[in-house]
C-alpha cells in the first residue's frame, strides 16, 4: 500500500512536470523620445541710437552748428553763401539760408491753414549789423543786462542764417515774453519741430543757454534733429551735445569780439533799401534783443 502511494506520488510529480506553465508576459517596450531642443530665443537688436556725430557742431556751414557765449563762429565774420528771401510776410526784407527758408515757407503755409499766420520780425544779420545791434542794446540797457538779451557780433545765431524771430501779424507781443501766450506763439511752440525748427532759448534755462526766455526765437536744425530734440523733451543744444552751460562770455572784450582785420563782405542784395535799413539793405534792428 505504501509502495502504491509512492508510485502515485511519483506519477503526479511527473505529470506536473509535463504541464506547460505559461510564460510571463514581457513588459511593453516604451520608446522614450527626448523632448525637442528649446527654440533659440530671438533677441531683437536694439535700434541704433540717434547719431549726434552726423554733422559738425563747429562748422558754421553746418545745420547743427552750436553758437553761444562760449562758442563764437569761426571765422568770426562768417557769412552764409546760400541766402535767399523767404516768401513769408515780414517787418523787413528777410534773408535766410535756402533750406531754412523753404522750411519756414512750409511752416507758414500750415500755420495759415490753422488760422494762426505769423510774421517775420528779423532773420539773417551780418557781423557788421550785429555790431550795431549790440551797440544800441548796450547803450539802452548797459553791458550786463544787454548780455542777457543781445548777442555780441560773431556770437549770434542770426549770423548763421538759420535763426528767425517771429511775431504776430499785428505786431502784438513782438520780441516780448507775452508772445508765448498768443495763438501764434502757442502753435509755433507745439509744431515748429515738425518743420525742423526748435525754440532755442527756453524758459528756465538761462543758466545754460545764456539768454532770457525768447518764445519768438526759432532756430533751424533740420527735421531729423528737431524730432530727436522733441522726443527727448526739448533739451537745449548745449545739453543735447554735452557741451556744458554757456551763461556768460569768457575773455571777450566789452561789446563783442574783436573786429576781423579783413571782414568778409556781406552777401550782395538786389533789394532796394527800405525805411529803417542801412545802405546795404539791412535793417538796423534798434530794439531786436538777440
Amino acid at each position: 500500500m505504501i509502495k502504491l502511494l509512492g508510485l502515485v506520488s511519483v506519477a503526479l510529480i511527473a505529470l506536473a512536470g509535463c504541464v506547460a506553465v505559461p510564460d510571463e508576459p514581457e513588459p511593453d517596450v516604451v520608446e522614450v523620445v527626448p523632448p525637442p531642443p528649446p527654440e533659440p530665443e530671438i533677441v531683437e537688436p536694439e535700434p541704433p541710437g540717434f547719431d549726434l556725430s552726423l554733422y559738425s557742431i563747429d562748422d558754421p556751414n553746418s545745420l547743427w552748428v552750436v553758437v553761444n557765449k562760449l562758442r563764437p563762429l569761426t571765422p568770426i565774420d562768417f557769412a552764409p553763401a546760400d541766402l535767399v528771401a523767404p516768401n513769408v510776410p515780414a517787418a523787413f526784407d528777410p534773408l535766410m539760408r535756402k533750406e531754412a527758408s523753404d522750411a519756414l515757407e512750409q511752416m507758414y503755409a500750415e500755420a495759415s491753414e490753422a488760422g494762426v499766420p505769423f510774421r517775420i520780425q528779423s532773420s539773417y544779420r551780418s557781423y557788421t549789423t550785429q555790431q550795431r545791434v549790440k551797440a544800441n542794446s548796450v547803450s539802452r540797457l548797459g553791458q550786463e543786462a544787454s548780455d542777457q538779451r543781445s548777442a555780441r557780433a560773431g556770437y549770434s545765431e542770426h549770423q548763421t542764417g538759420l535763426a528767425v524771430d517771429l511775431t504776430t501779424p499785428s505786431g502784438r507781443c513782438t520780441l516780448d515774453a507775452c508772445f508765448a501766450n498768443t495763438p501764434e506763439g502757442e502753435w509755433l511752440a507745439a509744431n515748429a519741430w515738425r518743420f525742423g525748427f526748435i525754440l532755442r532759448y527756453l524758459e528756465g534755462r538761462s543758466d545754460i543757454h545764456g539768454y532770457v526766455f525768447e518764445p519768438w526765437h526759432f532756430r533751424y536744425v533740420g527735421p531729423e534733429l528737431a524730432e530727436e530734440i522733441h522726443l527727448q523733451g526739448n533739451p537745449t543744444l548745449e545739453e543735447l551735445f554735452g557741451l556744458g552751460p554757456a551763461p556768460t562770455y569768457v575773455d571777450a572784450p566789452t561789446g563783442g569780439a574783436p573786429s576781423p582785420s579783413d571782414p568778409a563782405p556781406d552777401p550782395p542784395t538786389d533789394q532796394a533799401p527800405l525805411p529803417g535799413r542801412d545802405d546795404a539793405g539791412e535793417p538796423d534792428f534798434p530794439d531786436d534783443p538777440d
